[in-house]
């Protein structure tokens, strides 16, 4: 009995037993671009990015016209790292058992130069050069090309026979006329091949010296468009018959993820396999559309997965990594992208931003929550804004439904007396970080909020929240004169068309001396807006 597919979330995905986004396309340009043509490459994206799913699939796609080893340096023990002769063995060692096991290595087991490789592990001291040069003579004499793939670099990356393994390729590569080796050489990770040097030894001097520097740059996007998506959602509605519009629950994910393949299928599978959800979304049907998919995303939020795990590692371990991030959500700096700095280039490589035009973003909607959740989290237990929304809380709520206007009221009127006297500087700084203190604690458990990234910048921050299926765009903004007040007024009647929203909620910083605190209600065209100004 076959067993029905399903969304995959914990290692490799398989066509045969998961719902995934076809690969044919990406599969065919990495062979043309880059395998044909004898490119020695690193696949480094952030973690759980599909790159153990590409590689195999890559491998099962290429072994009609090339030989193919595929390792994972995840089944190589630190101890198989400890010096060359026990590498060279332990190499060796896992080729004998993958051309044991894998058909399509018999022509490998068959060459004439095999057996003097598998003889090394019979010497005394067998070294690294012999090593590649046994493997000169095999790809010499090869019937196909030879390709080599090793999955989880990163495992290795802290030994230093490991960058002596990469000094040998690279040194075979440039010879490669003279000495025949590897068609292609691909390695995946998530740390980019010219760090290795930094894991090892952090001074200065070998912060970029990798042996590997004739790696070509891989440009292939990893991430799923809204397309990719819906492909994957159309096999899973053949199945299910959900009856759910499958461009729109498609776009809802994207927009929700920018196609982080993790993610993506995260929130696929929370769905599919219909967890608690709100009674009105208790039916197959009503589960795929885009309140079920934000139900999804507050699930997902709060668990604890290894992919937030190694987000806040990562943060914890480069501290100027965390600033760049808080800076950036809190207080609007956009950062000019520019590959030559070392903790951009950090974040970036691991996944949690993305160039922008010339500016640098985070990389997606569920990673930003995530930030704002755990920076603010920092602060929550110390803050007085916190602690009055706590005792606040059930004054905003009725009939299970949230009160945004008395929300931003009891703000202004806390805000004021809390922090009304200092000055322009710490309000601009802190301002919208203060209100998402008062507002978390009170929609925990039942809402979620997010950012509106388009219209993030120092002057203005747009916030979507979403409480018991009703959504409230909530604007902040700097006072910065009648006109630019005017102007914002507008632009947030505009943006309200975009959610579908009549009314919407404008908060304003103003530092003019004569301005009036509290709350007013404008009409523009057919949009309500309620002003609170501190």
């Amino acid at each position: 009995m076959q067993t029905p597919r399903y969304f995959n979330t914990e290692g490799c995905c398989s066509p045969h037993i998961h719902y995934m986004v076809p690969l044919d396309s990406r599969l065919e340009t990495i062979r043309e671009l880059y395998v044909k043509r004898g490119k020695y490459f690193v696949i480094n994206r952030g973690r759980q990015y599909g790159k153990t799913t590409t590689l195999t699939a890559l491998a099962e796609y290429l072994q009609d016209d090339y030989t193919v080893i595929s390792m994972d340096f995840q089944l190589m023990s630190t101890a198989s790292f400890a010096d060359e002769q026990t590498f060279v063995v332990s190499f060796i060692r896992y080729l004998e058992e993958l051309v044991w096991d894998e058909e399509n290595l018999t022509a490998l087991s068959e060459n004439e130069n095999y057996p003097r490789l598998t003889a090394l592990c019979s010497q005394d001291k067998p070294s690294m050069d012999e090593m590649f040069r046994c493997f000169s003579r095999i790809c010499r004499t090869a019937t196909k090309p030879v390709v080599l793939i090793i999955d989880e670099v990163d495992s290795a990356s802290n030994n230093q026979v490991f960058i002596d393994f990469l000094a040998q390729l690279r040194g075979y590569y440039l010879a490669r006329s003279r000495r025949p080796i590897f068609q292609s050489v691909i390695l995946a990770g998530v740390y980019d091949i010219r760090n290795l040097k930094l894991k090892i030894r952090r001074d200065a001097e070998h912060q970029y010296n990798s042996p590997w520097n004739i790696a070509a740059d891989f440009d292939i996007k990893m991430n799923f468009s809204a397309e990719q998506i819906q492909m994957m959602l159309a096999a899973y509605e053949s199945d299910h018959q959900t009856g759910m519009n499958i461009q729109s629950v498609a776009d809802e994910i994207y927009q929700y993820t920018s196609g982080y393949p993790y993610l993506v299928s995260a929130i696929c599978k929370i769905l599919d396999e219909k967890p608690p959800f709100q009674e009105s979304l208790a039916d197959g049907g009503q589960v795929w559309t885009r309140d079920g998919v934000g139900e999804a995303v507050k699930i997902l939020l709060i668990s604890r997965t290894t992919l937030f795990d190694s987000l806040i590692k990562h943060i914890s371990e480069y501290p100027d990594v965390r600033q760049m991030l808080y800076i950036m959500l809190f207080q609007g700096e956009q950062i000019a992208y520019n590959e030559d700095n070392h903790t951009i280039e950090l974040a970036n490589m691991f996944g949690y931003i993305k160039r922008d035009g010339m500016h640098i973003k985070v990389a997606n909607r569920i990673f930003e929550t995530r930030l704002y959740n755990l920076f603010l989290s920092d602060e929550e237990l110390s803050n007085a804004l916190s602690k009055l929304a706590k005792q606040d809380k059930n004054q905003f709520l009725s009939n299970g439904r949230l009160d945004m206007e008395r929300v931003l009221g009891k703000f202004v009127e806390h805000f004021h007396d809390i922090y009304g006297e200092n000055n322009e500087k710490f309000v601009e700084d802190s301002g919208r970080k203060f209100f998402l203190l008062y507002l978390r604690p009170i929609i925990n458990g039942t809402g979620n909020y997010y950012i509106e990234a388009q219209t993030r910048d120092a002057r203005r921050t747009d916030i979507i929240v979403d409480y018991a299926g009703e959504q409230f765009v909530v604007e902040m903004k700097l006072w910065r004169g009648n006109e630019y007040n005017e102007r914002g007024e507008q632009q947030l009647a505009d943006y309200l068309d975009y959610f579908h929203q009549n009314k919407g909620y404008l908060l304003s910083f103003n530092f003019n001396k004569k301005k009036q605190i509290g709350m007013k209600t404008i009409t523009i065209g057919d949009k309500t807006i309620v002003e609170a100004v501190v």
